[in-house]
C-alpha cells in the first residue's frame, strides 16, 4: 500500500517544512509515502468562498484515482486517539487497498464534490489548526501510528 498526502498549496511557512520533510524522511523507512501538492484558489479577492473551495475541489479530484481510497482531514471527521489511528492504519493496510490518500483542503475546507467522492473524514483534533500546520501534525500522528505498530519505543501510553 502506498500512502499519500494531498494538499492545496505548497507550504509557505519556514518553520514547518523542515519538520514535514523531517517525518517525510522517516516514514520511508515503514511505507511508500508522498506529499502531492493542489495549486491554491489564484485571484481570491474576486472569489467568493465557495467558488475558492469549487476551483480548489476540482484538483483535487483530478488527483485522486477511481482505485484510491480518500480520507478527509476534515473538522467534522471521527476522532480517534493514536493507538486508533494506528489501528486504522493496520486495517488500511490489510484492506487491499493500494493506495490511502488522505487529503488537507484549504482554509476554507472542501466543495460538496469532495465530500461526495470522499470515503471517510478523520478529525485530528477538536480545535482548528491552520491547514499547513495540519501537514506537520498529520506526518508525524502517522509516523507515531507506524512506530505503534512496529512496537517502537517512540509512543509512550
Amino acid at each position: 500500500m502506498k500512502i499519500t498526502l494531498l494538499v492545496v498549496g505548497k507550504t509557505t511557512t519556514g518553520y514547518l517544512k523542515p519538520g514535514i520533510d523531517d517525518y517525510t524522511a522517516r516514514l520511508g523507512h515503514y511505507v511508500p509515502f508522498d506529499i502531492q501538492y493542489v495549486q491554491d484558489a489564484r485571484n481570491t479577492r474576486n472569489q467568493s468562498e465557495a467558488q475558492q473551495k469549487q476551483n480548489e475541489g476540482r484538483g483535487i479530484l483530478s488527483s485522486v484515482d477511481k482505485g484510491d481510497y480518500m480520507v478527509l482531514l476534515d473538522e467534522h471527521g471521527r476522532e480517534m486517539t493514536s493507538m486508533q489511528f494506528s489501528e486504522y492504519v493496520q486495517k488500511r493496510m490489510s484492506s487491499g487497498v493500494r493506495r490511502v490518500v488522505f487529503v488537507i483542503g484549504g482554509p476554507y475546507g472542501f466543495s460538496e464534490e469532495v465530500y461526495e467522492r470522499a470515503n471517510e473524514k478523520i478529525s485530528l483534533s477538536k480545535m482548528t489548526f491552520s491547514h499547513e500546520m495540519v501537514r506537520v501534525i498529520f506526518a508525524e500522528q502517522l509516523y507515531r501510528a507506524f512506530t505503534i505498530l512496529n512496537h517502537e519505543p517512540y509512543h509512550h501510553e
